[in-house]
């Protein structure tokens, strides 16, 4: 397997700058993997291609307003802040931090160096650059005691991600939400979730199908490219996810009753293979939480999931991989191309894919 087996050409204005007035009124290339056929249709006529007992999961993660524009103490230029998770009980030696402290990817990196105070927000509140993670990364101190959570909605950034060539606005803080949003943690949204209503949802509802929610927040790893020549080489940076019981035991009982399991992005799709176990001759799911740094590429059997909605995905990145490894390398090569012949938008405000 090479990397460049996950290459493809897109032009630019393919890449969709802001979202659609209506969510579900994007498109829907449906991929059908035991025919080696595509359909293309409206994301409307998702009830059409599931079948009453069919389950859909979700991911309910919310994005956090974590982009911070500041600058550093003393100087006039501007430095990004963009907080990626807490970190609890930080310690620099012996002494243990007071926080909040948050690892952070940083921009310019050659400037923040430890020590260095920087002053975000309009507010411009000082927060300390402990010390240096890697490259990107460093951890960072705010104020003892200092109310983030409300800060950051109040002066933070929706973090869009960098191929949207324009600063994030009101409407992003709704529109880069999914409609099951509700656990806050992630730095981008699982954006297969960014195409359903309220409305769609109850209609598939009323045709039998259910909805369950787990939690994966969203992290920089994600959409980390991969620069391997053997893409298998890439490791994955670690995402916290959350499994309750009940959405374990729907998803069994989903199984059990032989319906689909229809994964709703690829974050959901990591999260059930990482928390699936063996049991006899069956696969089941352990309720639970917890880190993952799964990386699934061609090839690779599934053990939880039976379809997949997904976004279109840059080109040798993970999630490409992923969605490749599910709905096989040449009939997803060949949906791309027609996606991108045909006029389809890519990317987190784009349209959308059914495989099946």
């Amino acid at each position: 397997m090479r990397l460049s087996d996950f290459d493809y050409d897109l032009p630019p204005e393919r890449i969709a700058q802001a979202p659609l007035p209506v969510r579900d009124a994007s498109r829907l290339l449906v991929v059908h993997r035991a025919e080696g056929a595509l359909g293309h249709h409206s994301f409307r006529d998702l009830p059409r291609f599931l079948h009453a007992g069919d389950r859909l999961v979700v991911n309910d993660t919310r994005v956090v307003p974590a982009r911070l524009i500041g600058r550093r103490k003393g100087t006039t230029g501007e430095v990004e802040l963009l907080l990626t998770h807490p970190v609890e009980d930080a310690r620099v030696g012996d002494s243990a931090l007071p926080g909040p402290v948050f690892e952070a990817m940083v921009r310019p990196a050659r400037k923040l160096t430890p020590g260095t105070v920087v002053l975000v927000g309009a507010s411009e509140i000082p927060v300390d650059v402990v010390s240096e993670i890697d490259a990107k990364k460093r951890l960072v101190r705010f104020p003892e005691g200092f109310a983030l959570r409300e800060f950051l909605e109040r002066e933070g950034h929706v973090p869009l991600p960098p191929y949207i060539r324009r600063e994030d606005g009101p409407e992003d803080r709704e529109r880069y939400q999914t409609v099951f949003a509700l656990n806050p943690g992630a730095v981008a949204a699982p954006t297969a979730g960014l195409h359903f209503t309220p409305d769609l949802l109850e209609a598939l509802g009323e045709q039998g199908i259910g909805t369950t929610r787990v939690t994966l927040h969203v992290g920089p790893g994600t959409f980390a490219p991969v620069t391997a020549p053997d893409p298998r080489d890439h490791v994955m940076e670690r995402e916290y996810y959350r499994i309750p019981p009940p959405a374990a035991e729907a998803i069994g009982a989903t199984r059990r009753d032989g319906g689909r399991i229809i994964a709703v992005g690829t974050t959901v799709v990591r999260t059930l293979e990482t928390a699936a176990v063996r049991e006899g001759d069956a696969w089941s799911l352990r309720s639970g939480e917890g880190w993952t740094g799964a990386f699934i590429h061609p090839p690779y059997a599934f053990r939880m999931v039976d379809a997949l909605v997904t976004n279109f995905h840059l080109p040798r990145s993970t999630l490409l991989l992923l969605v490749s490894a599910f709905g096989g390398v040449d009939l997803v090569r060949e949906a791309y191309r027609e996606a991108v012949a045909k006029g389809y938008r890519f990317y987190s405000y784009g349209d959308a894919m059914l495989i099946v």
